[in-house]
C-alpha cells in the first residue's frame, strides 16, 4: 500500500528532471555558440552570466526547484508516514506541484518577476496548508 500523496512527490521530481534536461539542452548550445570554455578560476556563476538571459532563466528555475520544494518533499513524506496523505492534503499537494510547474514555465519563457512572485506566494500558501494538516495529524 502507498499513500496517494506520493504521486505529486514523484510528479515534482519528474518535472525537476525535465527542467534539468531543458536547462542543458539550451545551455550547452549557447556555450558552444559563445565559444565558451568553462573556467574553474572564475567565481561561481560569473561565466554563466555571459549567456543570454533566456538561457539563464532555465538554470535559475532549476535551482529554484532545488530550494523551496525540499520543504514540500519533507512535509508530503511526513503526511504519507502519518497516513494523512489523502483528502485536502492531496489537493494541496497537487496544487503545489501545478503552481510550481506554471512558475517554471513562466520563469523559463517570459520571466515577468511580478507574476513569478504571485505564483511563488500561492505555492507557499499550499505549503502552509500541508504543514497545518501534518500538525493536526500529529495531535
Amino acid at each position: 500500500m502507498h499513500s496517494p500523496i506520493i504521486a505529486p512527490v514523484v510528479a515534482l521530481v519528474a518535472w525537476s528532471l525535465l527542467m534539468w534536461v531543458w536547462m542543458y539542452a539550451t545551455r550547452l548550445p549557447a556555450m558552444a555558440r559563445a565559444k565558451m570554455k568553462p573556467d574553474p578560476q572564475l567565481p561561481r556563476g560569473e561565466q554563466m552570466n555571459l549567456l543570454p538571459p533566456r538561457t539563464r532563466w532555465k538554470a535559475d528555475n532549476y535551482n529554484h526547484l532545488m530550494e523551496q520544494p525540499t520543504i514540500f518533499y519533507a512535509i508530503a513524506l511526513s503526511l504519507a508516514l502519518l497516513e494523512a496523505g489523502g483528502g485536502s492534503s492531496l489537493v494541496l499537494a497537487w496544487a503545489y506541484v501545478g503552481l510550481r510547474i506554471v512558475h517554471s514555465l513562466w520563469q523559463s519563457l517570459t520571466n515577468v518577476i511580478e507574476v513569478r512572485f504571485v505564483l511563488f506566494a500561492l505555492s507557499s500558501l499550499m505549503l502552509f496548508g500541508l504543514t497545518w494538516n501534518a500538525a493536526r495529524a500529529l495531535l
